[in-house]
């Protein structure tokens, strides 16, 4: 049989919100979770925005800061309370995103039990490569939290340190090589993501295929990933402290 559906693929890091129709066959109820669990991660996508401007406004105060000398330290820590805050809502922020991929993953874990049912060892197959391609992709996430969250712990940690007016060079370049350590994690992390969200779509275009479910995709994803995690500019190492 064929149907008419209307699907979304995943975006690379922006994940699109899709409207499922209910049925009474195997594969529609796949198709049902499968959209689903896409449409649970529109908060991923809001929270992206914000996480964003967030992570913005912190450049914009790191790289105030370092414009100052040691001199200028009520600045400094006037400046560090701030980043610190805007980190506290970033950390909110990332929350409420790993709170909206796990729903998403629940969702879309409620196929596994159906995928045997399916008539035919091809369809299976297909199901199976999808149902892998989407749990890789869920792992990579989960990298990715975990690695942006423990960066928000070090730049917490530098912001603290520099409030203190005896901070030594070394100290804070060490804590700086930690930082940018973990923001390359980061991208490594999120280029497997983005490489198994392509995976997924391309699979998922291909079992509605083998399904006989005809669907209009109303948007194409991405070729690439337009926010990436640059690391942060951390300047000369060399220089002295208050230059920094």
């Amino acid at each position: 049989m064929f149907y008419k559906r209307t699907g979304f693929l995943l975006g690379i890091c922006f994940l699109f919100i899709l409207s499922a129709c209910s049925g009474d066959s195997t594969e529609d109820d796949i198709y049902d979770h499968l959209e689903e669990s896409v449409k649970l991660e529109e908060s991923f996508v809001e929270q992206q925005t914000a996480i964003s401007e967030l992570e913005e406004k912190e450049q914009s105060i790191y790289e105030e800061i370092f414009e100052l000398s040691m001199d200028d330290h009520d600045s400094i820590k006037d400046l560090s309370e701030e980043a610190i805050t805007s980190i506290d809502e970033r950390r909110e922020k990332v929350e409420s995103e790993k709170e909206s991929m796990d729903a998403s993953k629940e969702e879309f874990i409620k196929i596994e039990d159906l995928i045997s049912d399916l008539d035919g060892e091809d369809i299976q197959n297909k199901a199976e490569e999808m149902h892998d391609a989407m749990m890789k992709r869920y792992d990579a996430y989960d990298g990715i939290y975990d690695t942006y969250m423990n960066s928000l712990d070090l730049e917490k940690e530098m912001y603290t340190m520099l409030q203190d007016e005896d901070l030594e060079q070394e100290e804070l370049s060490s804590q700086l090589d930690k930082i940018n350590e973990s923001y390359q994690d980061i991208i490594d992390t999120n280029e497997e993501f983005n490489k198994y969200t392509v995976e997924f779509n391309a699979l998922k275009r291909e079992f509605y295929d083998v399904a006989g479910i005809e669907v209009e995709y109303d948007e194409e994803a991405p070729a690439k990933d337009e926010n990436d995690t640059d690391e942060k500019d951390t300047g000369n190492d060399d220089e002295e402290n208050e230059e920094e």
